[in-house]
């Protein structure tokens, strides 16, 4: 089994061979969904991007231990530590517990990464159900002199960090360019410096979420989250943190930060970053507000769409692209990746009805060894689709009957083809249960009918709706708040 993985390491800027450490699994950490809003094609892109990570160092016999974040707490409007919370601002708008707002929407990027054939990692924290480990990294700091305490609130001291380590290492930063463009902003004048971080920020009395602490009753800055589940799941230092590009700076610069403070060193050996996608070359993102839902390319519901296009499609768009370049949106070059996909799927069908001899015009241990090397190659997808339709186009062939295999090699091509494409991808036929069939609306739609019906005690009506939606491949779940739902693969 070949285990020569490369990868793009951000923070060496070189690639080395990877190699697994103590404790005897590969420790991933993935930065997660802030979970006020539907999650997005550039929230689409860091889930397959790590999920292809995954699937493919579990496939070279790897044991992972995967950990990948929900941030419910302490994300503000602006990285300079003011603003409003970003969750308590959508729960205000829509006079509901910020913690409905975080399920909501947790629950409905779930179904949405489920629908793309993102594989669940086996550790999901949340940032509001770990503020004691957060607190005590804030002590730690704070006993280490890298840290002080203003009205309640406590800052990172980047100046006096950087004089002893290098602040800005992970993001080619320094102290003076930061000195020069960080601007002086209302609320700020409490810091020793505006471009030092908050670690605990002191609550207004109006705000919804604050937990009390030795300094004040408040909230944890944004950057410690991470850094504080990451160590507390996967020790200390662990193998690989994920994330998009957006993130370098200053999230995870000050993660590097924070955790060398507490701890004396590093916490993180390997980056990896993926690249923005865009819209006519900008960012797309809800600040911007030129985003389409993941929902909305499932529907077909957005100006900007010609049509509604599959999870699968989703997927294999974003896969098309190596993960360190940048990916533009067009409604055209999802109906391009659309033809391609059927492509795929179509050769795979057509393996099964493939009749052998005796002579072969295809080495398929060089085929395997082309992928494994693309793979292997920083996990070079771009390369390794240009060589399976090289090997979709050898399929065709074969079921045209201009073209050879031996009877004994087409199992060889059946595994070849299933293990890259749906294992190592991730890409699936989809069912009629896909969103693009059965909508996410709709199907909440419906399940408040049932819970309707529940508390009207027609358990008959409530029981046939819950029955056919599982025909339909939707597995509803009961639970004390009301119900749950998740589509049945």
């Amino acid at each position: 089994m070949n285990k020569d993985l490369h990868i793009h390491n951000s923070l060496k800027r070189t690639k080395e061979q990877f190699e697994p450490y103590n404790p005897p699994y590969v420790g991933l950490y993935v930065c997660g969904p802030t979970v006020y809003g539907e999650a997005h094609l550039g929230h689409a892109r860091p889930a397959v991007t790590f999920d292809l990570l995954f699937r493919y160092l579990k496939h070279l016999g790897y044991k992972v231990r995967y950990v990948r974040n929900i941030t419910d707490v302490g994300h503000l409007e602006s990285d300079a530590d003011e603003g409003e919370d970003k969750i308590a601002k959508k729960a205000r708008l829509e006079k509901l517990e910020p913690m409905e707002i975080a399920e909501h929407y947790a629950r409905s990027y779930h179904r949405n990464m489920d629908q793309m054939n993102v594989l669940r990692p086996g550790i999901e924290p949340r940032a509001s159900g770990h503020i004691i480990e957060q607190q005590q990294m804030v002590k730690k700091i704070l006993e280490n002199g890298y840290a002080y305490e203003r009205n309640g609130s406590v800052y990172f001291d980047v100046e006096k960090y950087n004089r002893e380590h290098n602040y800005g290492k992970l993001s080619g930063r320094n102290i003076e360019e930061l000195r020069a463009n960080t601007r002086e902003l209302e609320g700020q004048q409490e810091k020793k410096n505006p471009f030092d971080f908050a670690l605990w920020k002191k609550a207004a009395p109006e705000h919804i979420m604050q937990w009390p602490s030795d300094w004040s009753s408040g909230f944890p800055g944004w950057h410690l989250e991470c850094s504080a589940m990451s160590t507390r799941y996967l020790g200390h230092p662990f193998d690989i943190h994920g994330g998009g590009m957006d993130l370098v700076f200053p999230h995870h610069e000050c993660e590097i930060a924070q955790s060398t403070a507490a701890k004396g060193q590093e916490s993180v050996r390997y980056w990896m970053h993926n690249n923005m996608v865009t819209i006519n070359g900008q960012k797309m993102g809800k600040s911007l507000h030129n985003f389409i839902t993941l929902n909305q390319f499932f529907s077909g519901d957005h100006e900007l769409l010609n049509k509604a296009f599959s999870p699968m499609t989703i997927r294999f768009f974003t896969l098309q692209a190596h993960y360190r370049s940048p990916l533009d949106f067009s409604s055209e070059a999802l109906e391009a990746a659309e033809k391609g996909l059927e492509k795929l799927l179509k050769a795979g069908e057509l393996i099964d009805r493939i009749k052998g001899g005796d002579q072969t015009d295809l080495d398929l241990g060089d085929v395997e060894e082309k992928f494994y090397q693309a793979m292997n190659d920083d996990l070079n997808t771009p390369i390794l689709f240009a060589h399976l339709f090289d090997l979709v186009r050898y399929i065709n062939s074969l079921d045209q009957g201009q073209a050879r295999i031996r009877h004994e090699d087409i199992p060889r091509l059946r595994s070849l083809y299933d293990t890259f494409v749906y294992d190592i991808l991730g890409i699936r036929r989809e069912s009629k249960s896909d969103s693009s069939q059965l909508p996410g609306e709709l199907i909440e739609m419906i399940l408040q009918i049932r819970l309707e019906a529940k508390k009207n005690k027609d358990f008959e009506t409530a029981d046939k709706i819950r029955d056919r939606l599982r025909e339909l491949g939707v597995i509803v779940k009961d639970t004390k708040d009301g119900y749950d739902w998740e589509v049945k693969r």
